[in-house]
Parts: structure tokens; sequence; C-alpha cells
């Protein structure tokens, strides 16, 4: 099974893949990419269950890993830098660990790892209902009311890209409900840190509750390059901190292999 690919950025720039989180697609890293990542050809996959890829099972966090893998195998990257956000940057992880040698250096924003297990089982619920739309203007107006202000100048690009309508003529996200449902299951396994060699750059969001708190602790302990920033704002970070996140970004993938680490930054 394939997964839909978008790229974006100039073909020749260096390649960084980009994993997206529950719910969401490939494409909506187009303006960060465009905007922060200019110089980088940013291959960015629809995860199963997500988008225009395919959406049967299994959709655990190891499959996840070996559909990206398979993304990296056909755009011929030997090794890349990954970034990943919420679910992806969970899956990124799960990458490192299965091909080490393929991956560069990490970028996990708010991944989401050991959610407590009511939580997880609440959201599981709460995945369960679906929204639908009359038209495509309910789904802007509802996606307008749960984005962070910074991002309202993406929703229209979201809807356009990310909405279907169905037989019965009703407007959906293009996701799969048994995936996000499971998702919430495997987002509660006990956590899992990168490879040791791994050069891991971990940005949290100061105000959500998607990464565990004890997770910067685990990774000190066992990465050799390590670095953890806390920013001031929601679960989405490259929407809502864009500019900050491509700086961070962008500085930690300009690091010769064997500098410093980033210091620990808190905003």
């Amino acid at each position: 099974m394939s997964l839909h690919v978008y790229r974006f950025g100039p073909q020749t720039g260096r390649a960084i893949v980009a994993v997206h989180g529950l719910k969401g697609y490939g494409g909506r890293w187009r303006v960060f990419a465009e905007e922060q990542l200019s110089d980088f050809q940013v291959i960015a996959p629809d995860l199963r269950g997500h988008g225009l890829s395919p959406g049967e099972p299994p959709w655990t966090l190891e499959q996840h890993a070996q559909d990206v893998l398979d993304v990296l195998d056909r755009h011929g990257l030997g090794q890349a830098p990954v970034l990943g956000h919420s679910l992806g940057a969970t899956v990124a992880v799960y990458l490192a660990r299965l091909a080490p040698e393929r991956v560069d250096r990490l970028v996990l924003l708010d991944p989401g790892m050991a959610l407590p297990g009511p939580l997880a089982e609440r959201r599981a619920r709460d995945a369960l209902y679906v929204p639908t739309f009359d038209n495509p203007e309910e789904a802007v107006a509802e996606r307008a009311r749960f984005w962070p202000r910074e991002a309202h100048r993406l929703v229209r690009e979201e809807v356009a890209n990310h909405l279907g309508c169905g037989s019965d003529r009703r407007w959906r996200w293009r996701y799969s409900v048994p995936a996000a449902v499971t998702a919430y299951s495997e987002l509660a396994r006990p956590a899992v840190t990168p490879p040791a060699h791994i050069p891991t750059l971990l940005a949290v969001a100061g105000r959500h509750d998607a990464a565990n708190p004890s997770y910067p602790d685990a990774c000190r302990r066992v990465l050799n390059r390590f670095a953890v920033v806390e920013l001031d704002c929601g679960h989405h970070i490259h929407l809502e901190r864009p500019v900050e996140a491509g700086r961070l970004i962008r500085d930690f993938l300009a690091e010769a292999a064997s500098g410093p680490p980033v210091p620990d930054e808190a905003r």
C-alpha cells in the first residue's frame, strides 16, 4: 500500500519528511514549508487512514512507521531528517527505532506519548462523533472556531483540500473514524524514546496536554544530543507559532552533526 504524498519546495533542496497529526493530512504543511522551510524539499505523506491515502488497517504505530519508511524508499532517500507533529511526531520516533540508519535527526512537535488511560479513552469516545456539514462554508466556520487565530488564514485551504462529500451529500473531513479511535489506544502505550545517537529537538506546547510531562526527562537520560523547548501556545505549534517554530527547526537542522547540542529554552 502506497501513501499519498505532497511535495513542497525546490526539488534540489535538502529533503525533510514531515508527518502530520491525527485527523490531519500532508497538505497542511504547505504554508509552513513554503514560508519557513523554503530552502528544503518537504515530503509530506497522508498517513494511512488520512487524506487521500488508503484507509485499511492495521493502524498501529509500527505500521505507520513502516508506511513512512516506504515513502523514504519511493523517494530515494537513504537518510533524511524527520519532522512530526502530534501523532506524526510519535510515528517519527517509531520510524527512528524501526530504521535508525535512515533518520538523520528528529524534530518532534508536541508528540502524543503515554496518554493517561482515562484521557485516551475520553478522546477515543469523542472521536466516535463525526462532524458533518451541509456545505463547505459550515466547515469553514467550524474550523475557525477551533483553530488558533494565527491559523485562520489557512482555513479555506484546509476545507478545499481536506473535506469530502459523501453519498449522503454530507461533507466530512477526510479521515477514517476507526483509525482515529484506534490512534488514541496506540498513544496510550508506554512512551518510547528515539535511539541514543539520533539528534532530537522536542518542542512542547505549554498550553496543551498531549506531551507527557515526563517525556523530556526520559529523552535526556537516553539521547546523546537532545534539546527541549517549551513554547507558550496550544497544540498546533507550527500553525500558532510558525515563525518561531521555523527558526528553531532551521537552526537545529543547520547544526553540524558533531556540534554542541541546542540548549534547553523556555518561552
